[in-house]
Formats: C-alpha cells, structure tokens, sequence
C-alpha cells in the first residue's frame, strides 16, 4: 500500500487517492489483455476504484467478482461500477480463491501487503486457471520529496522495512511475483506507475506525508523528522505487472 495512514483502508483515504491511482495506472497495458474477457475478479477492490478505472476499457459484456475483507468497502464498491456491468461481491481471502472460470484477476495497491506464501498461492491459482493477472500500483520502495530534506534517506529505508513486517514483501513483491509467474512460463509485462504529486494535490500530499512518517517512526523511533514541513511535490514511485499464460 502506499501509505500506512491512520485511517487504515477507510473509504475516505481511497477516495483521496483514486485520481492519482487513475493518472498512475499504465493503460498500455491494458491493450494487452486478450480479447472479451467476461469475468473479471477484483481483489482487494476497496471502495471499486480499479472496477471503475478499467471496465471501461474492456469489451462487454462483463461480469465483476469484487473481493474484500471488508464488508463496508464492499458494499460500496458493488454500488459504484457502472450501469450495465454484473456485479457480485465475496468477503474471502484472496490468496485462497478458486479462480477457474475466471477470465482476468485484477488487484490494485495488494501485491506489497503480501508474503512470499501468498504471492506463490495467487500466482498457482491464475497458473492453474490458465487466468491472466493485472496486478497495479504496487510500491517499490522509493519516494522523492520537494524540497528535500536530510532526513529522507533514512524516512525512505524506515518506512520500506516497516512494509516488510510479518514477512510482507513490500518493494520487493513485484518483482517476486514477477519472477513466479515467469518460472511457471508465463509471460510477465511490467510498467512504472509513479504518483506524481504537485501543488494541485495539497491534501493527499500531506495526509500521505503523514501516514509515511508515522509509519516510519513505529519502525525507528529514534528517526529525526523536521517539524511543519512544508511539501511542494512527491513522486512515490510503484510498478505495474501483467502476466499472460
């Protein structure tokens, strides 16, 4: 995830984020996909942002799978899709899904909250379900702030080991996964798709600021940040990952 804000996954914090998300995401890849897909399952759908981002951009008729854990999120994205797409909604592990049927799994901002284990167990089932994979906005562990400061360095490194807790992946997922899907003769395509943050994005450059250094201090207490920072600009930079049988 891109920020661990003390908001968790509120519907709030995903609104805030979803332009971004949408100017970040790599279409291209998009054109990639092969033709018709109809049954398409969203994992960790959050509030539906990549439903509304993508259904769009894919042949119909389509049928959504939406996957959260959280049922309010849930309820909320199954209202947002567009009109004419079925819709359906299951709370489940996503790592632990049978798929077959499936014609594409997506996943927006996931693959980094998971372990080693869990990326294998997703990657088996697309593998096994013959199920192509668009898995986006996954963090690889570099952000850059305007004006910098001596402190970024070590509030970068912070922040990316405490994304490694409980055996998470982190900035290395994507990577990983790519890896995974290539073992099994897959064909992997990754693109960059940075946020790139200016004066325009005033509230998500602080609430993100704020969930950053948050999250790097419970990693380091010890870490010296400069008080009433004013931030002009961020690029936090992610990667995108479309694996094909």
């Amino acid at each position: 995830m891109t920020t661990v804000d003390s908001s968790g996954y509120a519907p709030e914090w995903l609104t805030l984020r979803e332009p971004a998300d949408t100017a970040a995401r790599a279409a291209d890849l998009v054109a990639l996909l092969p033709p018709s897909p109809a049954v398409i399952r969203d994992l960790g759908c959050g509030t539906g942002a990549m439903g509304r981002w993508l259904s769009g951009r894919l042949p119909k008729p389509q049928r959504w799978i939406l996957h959260d854990q959280d049922p309010q999120l849930l309820e909320i994205a199954a209202r947002s899709l567009p009109q004419g797409i079925s819709v359906e909604t299951e709370q489940a592990d996503v790592t632990r899904l049978d798929i077959s049927g499936t014609s594409l799994v997506t996943a927006s901002a996931l693959l980094d909250l998971l372990t080693k284990e869990e990326i294998q167990r997703l990657v088996k089932s697309c593998v096994d379900a013959q199920c192509p994979a668009l898995l986006t906005l996954s963090v690889t562990g570099s952000a850059h702030l305007t004006p910098s400061d001596a402190a970024d360095e070590a509030l970068n490194d912070a922040f990316n080991n405490h994304q490694r807790r409980d055996g998470k992946l982190g900035p290395e997922a994507v990577a990983f996964a790519a890896a995974e899907f290539q073992r099994h003769g897959w064909t992997v395509h990754t693109r960059p798709s940075p946020w790139r943050l200016g004066p325009e994005h005033r509230e998500l450059i602080d609430t993100w600021y704020r969930g950053f250094v948050a999250a790097a201090r419970e990693q380091d207490a010890t870490l010296a940040v400069p008080e009433n920072r004013q931030i002009t600009e961020v690029t936090v930079h992610h990667q995108d990952l479309l694996a094909l049988p």
